[in-house]
């Protein structure tokens, strides 16, 4: 389609990096596609993170494995671009949406046996989800950009959640916000 006169297109990415990961390597070397901007929904780890609050991943923290496929001699930190993270907080300021960014934490785990969760909260984490790692190291390889735009959909070490229709019809803000920072950088 078409925003503000700027083409965008819109895709499902499945659920987890083995998938976006194929989706987005496809997108940035057979399509040319420049800029990746995910959206999707976040379990909060941080105590300030409440339900429905815009989180933007400034980075994002994993415990996959899939950055060892680049042979690096170290640990990788995947990090979002630095234009769309910028176009994101101007859109969202822009709205009086409240909304927080930083770390996320990308996991391969979606019911965890471990009980992670609250000794990522002590490392800073702001959310949890299960894609943007791959998105970014993709964008990284590829020399593209990719920025991931979460909205809360449950508080996990608090017991707290939205139900599946206020998922559905009230997480907008997410997508706005992407949509103007898409626009704001073209």
């Amino acid at each position: 389609g078409i925003y503000k006169g700027v083409p965008v297109s819109v895709q499902g990415s499945g659920m987890g990096m083995p998938s976006i990961g194929i989706y987005s390597w496809e997108l940035f070397n057979e399509y040319g596609v420049e800029n990746i901007i995910r959206v999707g929904t976040a379990g909060a780890v941080a105590d300030n993170v409440q339900l429905r609050d815009v989180v933007i991943g400034m980075s994002a923290s994993t415990n996959s494995a899939y950055a060892s496929q680049y042979r690096l001699p170290g640990t990788y930190a995947p990090t979002a671009s630095w234009n769309l993270i910028s176009a994101a907080v101007k859109a969202a300021q822009a709205k009086g949406k409240a909304f927080h960014v930083g770390n996320i934490l990308s996991s391969d785990t979606f019911y965890d046996d471990a009980d992670s969760l609250a000794d990522w909260q002590k490392m800073g984490v702001l959310a949890i989800e299960m894609e943007a790692a791959a998105l970014y190291m993709n964008a990284a390889r590829a020399g593209k950009n990719a920025l991931c735009i979460l909205t809360v959909s449950d508080c996990p070490l608090k017991g707290l959640s939205t139900t599946a229709e206020e998922r559905q019809t009230t997480f907008r803000d997410m997508m706005e916000i992407a949509l103007e920072a898409a626009y704001s950088v073209n």
